[in-house]
C-alpha cells in the first residue's frame, strides 16, 4: 500500500497550489480514519498542516496556515486535497500526506500517530 502525493511545484508569493494524496494497492477511505498533510522544511521538524476525518468530513488545521489552506476529500476519487491559496515563502517546503485507521482525535496533529506516509512533494514559494 503506499501514498502518493502530487501537485507540488514552483508559485510566486500570493499563489495558489492543489496538492492530492490518492492511495495505490487500496482504497484511501479504509486505509484511513484519518488523513493528514505534514511538511518539512530544509533544516526543520516535520510540522502538522492540516487533517480530515474520511467520515463526516470532520477537519482540522494548524492556525498558521488556517484560511489558506484547506484539506478536503472526494470520496468518489478516493482522494484527499490540499488547497494553498495566498502562499508565503515560509510555506516552502516538502509536503507530505500521511493516514491511519487507529488514530484518536488528540493525537491527529502528531506525525507519529501516522503508519502509512506518501513519498512527499515539494512546494516552493518565491518571494
Amino acid at each position: 500500500v503506499q501514498l502518493q502525493a502530487s501537485g507540488g511545484g514552483l508559485v510566486q508569493t500570493g499563489g495558489s497550489l492543489r496538492l492530492s494524496c490518492a492511495a495505490s494497492g487500496r482504497t484511501l477511505r479504509p486505509l484511513g480514519r484519518y488523513v493528514a498533510w505534514f511538511r518539512q522544511a530544509p533544516g526543520k521538524e516535520r510540522e502538522f498542516v492540516a487533517a480530515i476525518r474520511w467520515s463526516g468530513g470532520y477537519t482540522y488545521s494548524a492556525d498558521s496556515v488556517k484560511g489558506r489552506l484547506t484539506i478536503s476529500r472526494d470520496n468518489a476519487k478516493n482522494t484527499v486535497y490540499l488547497q494553498m491559496n495566498s502562499l508565503k515563502p515560509e510555506d516552502t517546503a516538502v509536503y507530505y500526506c500521511a493516514a491511519d485507521e487507529n488514530i484518536i482525535l488528540s493525537n491527529v496533529r502528531r506525525s507519529s500517530s501516522y503508519g502509512y506516509w506518501g513519498q512527499g512533494t515539494q512546494v516552493t514559494v518565491s518571494s
